[in-house]
């Protein structure tokens, strides 16, 4: 994905302020063997390009005075109620130096598998984005999870990813292996009408 990024000379939370009002989104790129550079962007075209889900797990071409750099988005500051960025960071990306970055989980198959459509299960999916450090060549925009042969006694953690050629997944924490989904069966209900004993026949009163 591209965008567009202006110079931004005056700095402070007042020229930020003004910025604001003006519909510009303050921001900064770092990284790599240049200096730390003040920017501004128009912050319709950043709200738009920010409800993509490519634009916050892919390398992204960055056209500034003319040229164009690659940088990754690491940060974004909304406002607390209002539909406003407040402020966004990129950091510059260098071929020769690995990246890392949360890529999203697609989950593919599910409707169809043997979980679902024999076994009548519940398919909750636990995890959305995993951590991967790679050259940026190589950084996918997401990584596929079939569950087309999900059964209701599958297990299926994040170690049984099938991660593209020169991808290292970066997991934290004592698990290495956290389950990607939660199965739960259908729930047995019981035949209320099968199970009471049959009503006994109305005595006629007499006459």
């Amino acid at each position: 994905m591209q965008f567009v990024a202006f110079e931004r000379a005056k700095q402070g939370t007042g020229a930020s302020r003004r910025l604001r009002i003006s519909g510009k989104t303050p921001g900064i790129v770092y990284g790599g063997s240049a200096e730390p550079q003040q920017i501004e962007l128009d912050h319709n075209a950043l709200w738009h390009a920010l409800k993509k889900e490519a634009f916050h797990s892919s390398i992204l071409d960055m056209e500034l005075n003319g040229q164009v750099s690659k940088v990754l988005l690491r940060d974004v500051q909304y406002h607390p109620f209002k539909q406003q960025v407040l402020h966004v960071d990129f950091q510059r990306v260098d071929d020769k130096t690995r990246v890392h970055l949360k890529v999203p989980l697609h989950y593919e198959g599910l409707e169809g598998s043997p979980a679902v459509k024999a076994e009548g299960c519940t398919v909750t999916p636990l995890i959305h984005e995993v951590d991967v450090m790679c050259m940026p060549s190589q950084l996918p925009e997401f990584i596929k999870v079939d569950l087309s042969g999900l059964t209701s006694k599958s297990t299926l953690g994040l170690q049984s990813l099938t991660i593209p050629h020169g991808v290292q997944l970066v997991v934290r924490g004592s698990n290495k292996n956290p389950a990607l989904v939660s199965i739960k069966l259908p729930e047995v209900v019981a035949d209320v009408a099968a199970a009471a004993p049959a009503a006994a026949p109305a005595k006629k009163g007499k006459k």
